[in-house]
């Protein structure tokens, strides 16, 4: 089994910036891909970003490209969402997920977060 374990969320005011972390507690064969959704209450948990922890391949929601960044630590087993030009729709519960294979659906990832909570203010 492996363990997520999110950190970085917050409060900040539109236009700001924040930097969530996500560290898993062991690298197995299994995971290869590790990626980051989100969740606003009332809505279906969605698709932000994803990496592969071989080649560093990503993908990003068009709804955070050019604002979003995702990178990897291999050696610290950490995937980190650089958050910048926050808006308040960006407001949501964001999850932390890992898995084998480079895909923006949920389904697909094996191991999840708790969330941490990012809150955008107008």
């Amino acid at each position: 089994q492996v363990q997520l374990v999110e950190s970085g969320g917050g409060l900040v005011q539109a236009g700001g910036s924040l930097r969530l972390s996500c560290v898993a507690s062991r690298r197995t064969f299994s995971i290869n891909t590790m990626g980051w959704f989100r969740q606003a209450p009332g809505k279906e948990r969605e698709f932000v970003a994803t990496i592969s922890l071989s080649s560093g391949n990503t993908a990003y929601d068009d709804s955070v490209k050019g604002r979003f960044n995702i990178s990897r630590d291999n050696a610290k087993n950490t995937v980190y969402l650089h958050m910048n030009s926050l808006k308040p729709e960006d407001t949501a519960v964001y999850y932390c997920a890992a898995g084998r294979v480079l895909t923006t659906r949920p389904r697909d990832y094996d191991y999840w977060g708790q969330g941490t909570q990012v809150t955008v203010s107008s």
